[in-house]
């Protein structure tokens, strides 16, 4: 018998043999070293070429112009070399891609980052570790575990916190609701009269109570944690779009007037539209009070925790049960890297499951630092070494420098906007966030929700710079998303003249 029975076979044999040979050739291993290096080096300088002959935060490509382009790769049939494949790349993604570092995208809750984190990401994609296991991971374990401790600290919440890094704001505010939606049904098991021994039965009673102004992901998780979108009870807002301590005292009473259990009261410090932060100190009383669980969605301003000069509007965020924050918007991180912290650390209990593969209660007895106990993820990057090198190289101060600078700029822009008689602003900013539209005189309120809808519209496709838009009480609005200190004000002034001239165009048009 012969394992090669025909020259076609002997020929198909040796073509795999040298495929396989090939692409061996591309596995990252001692061997192939240098090729590594040269390859990274290639794609490293091709992007730092790309940002320094880069003039605005994006091209004004519609979808319409590059789906085709994409469509048109044939994934089948690989290209000669990286450079080749690079050169391919430019096209489809870095000519047309949106650069938050440019000074004039104001757009969205994106950071330009800095290099520490930057080498940080190389290395970790690299070796590729796992954070769900201690036999993964080893001391990428240990520099998580020392930075959820060290965020810990700056919250205040006590010697017993722990956490986990996490994907983003939507992860960690849903793991925290599903600690708190577990917290109230233990408790409501061990009243013989709440008749709670059912997880249906108890879902249906259970709220959660979040200001008008707070995430969605609040009541997406709501969704997911089986309560329902009508689980999530909203509290009104005062007029810096701030939660009414007023409004929950007599929202969470209503709520125990018809038999429902207050599962959780949800803070926001730094809301995605205004910026605006709830008075923590009254939201923690009023939880306490109810025996609720206090989660704040710092998401957005825990960044403030390095602050300089602005850390005392976190005051009251070392009541939280659990907290939210995103490393990747005010601490300049790339994305991914978040973390949920609770005051607590066994309440993590509520999302453990040991795997006799994996992670078997026996390692937890042991005390062996397996991470995805405490996780809802179990494959996970090791987003903590972007953080650790920034603190490492620039130390924390420098991260509040950069968020004061942006603080800064905003409280400026809206002294700007409030002086000029042809824009609205919404509302004082708070952080780094300005609500606002373009108003002349004399214009109604429908067709300023016309004109603005076009101006944001407008000011993306000329691609000079980018700007984000809202509704305020059914009304759109521009907004502006400051996290680049280097922006100048005279940019945002160009941004505004950017406004006032389509707007103005608009309205020509509309009377003509």
């Amino acid at each position: 018998m012969t394992l090669l029975s025909s020259t076609a076979d002997q020929t198909d044999f040796g073509s795999r043999i040298e495929l396989a040979l090939a692409a061996s050739n591309q596995l990252f291993n001692p061997r192939n070293a240098p090729r590594y290096v040269a390859d990274v080096l290639q794609a490293v300088n091709l992007v730092a070429t790309k940002v320094s002959r880069t003039s605005r935060p994006f091209t004004g490509c519609a979808p319409g112009q590059l789906s085709p382009l994409v469509a048109g790769v044939d994934l089948d049939r690989p290209l000669p070399d990286t450079a080749a494949a690079l050169e391919e790349l430019e096209g489809l993604y870095l000519q047309d891609a949106v650069y938050f570092h440019d000074p004039k995208y104001a757009a969205h809750l994106n950071c330009p980052v800095v290099i520490p984190a930057l080498v940080g990401e190389a290395i970790l994609s690299a070796v590729n570790s796992s954070l769900d296991t201690w036999d993964q991971s080893a001391g990428a374990t240990l520099i998580e575990r020392r930075l959820v401790d060290w965020t810990a600290g700056r919250l205040g919440l006590g010697a017993e916190a722990d956490g986990v890094f996490t994907s983003g704001g939507t992860q960690s505010n849903l793991q925290a609701l599903l600690i708190a939606r577990n917290h109230a049904v233990e408790r409501l098991r061990q009243d013989p009269a709440a008749d709670a021994g059912w997880l249906p039965q108890a879902l249906d009673r259970l709220r959660i109570f979040a200001s008008e102004a707070s995430h969605f992901s609040i009541a997406k998780s709501a969704a997911l944690l089986g309560l329902g979108y009508d689980g999530v009870v909203p509290v009104r807002c005062d007029s810096e779009r701030r939660m009414d301590p007023a409004a929950l005292r007599q929202a969470l009473a209503d709520s125990r007037s018809r038999g429902e259990v207050p599962m959780a009261v949800v803070a926001t410090a730094g809301t995605t539209d205004f910026g605006s932060i709830d008075p923590l100190d009254a939201a923690a009383e009023l939880a306490r009070q109810a025996g609720s669980w206090l989660h704040v969605d710092a998401a957005y301003g825990g960044g403030l925790l390095t602050s300089l000069r602005y850390r005392h509007l976190l005051d009251g965020i070392s009541a939280a049960d659990s907290v939210t924050v995103d490393y990747h918007k005010t601490f300049f991180q790339p994305v991914s890297s978040s973390a949920v912290l609770v005051r607590d650390r066994s309440t993590l209990r509520h999302v453990a499951f040991h795997a006799d593969y994996l992670n078997p209660a026996s390692a937890a007895r042991e005390q062996i630092p397996n991470q995805v106990d405490k996780s809802l993820q179990t494959t996970r990057r090791f987003d903590a070494l972007k953080l650790w090198l920034t603190l490492r190289i620039m130390g924390a101060d420098g991260i509040g420098a950069l968020l004061d600078g942006a603080i800064d700029l905003a409280s400026r822009a809206g002294e700007l906007l409030e002086q000029d008689p042809e824009f609205e602003l919404a509302s004082a900013p708070q952080l780094s966030t300005l609500v606002f539209r373009y108003r002349p005189e004399g214009v109604d309120a429908g067709t300023a929700d016309a004109l603005n809808l076009h101006i944001r519209r407008a000011v993306c496709a000329s691609g000079e710079a980018m700007v984000a838009g809202t509704t305020v009480d059914g009304r759109h609005y521009l907004k502006f998303t400051l996290l680049n200190a280097e922006t100048s004000v005279e940019e945002l002034n160009a941004i505004l003249e950017q406004i006032r001239a389509i707007g103005a165009g608009f309205l020509a048009g509309a009377r003509a």
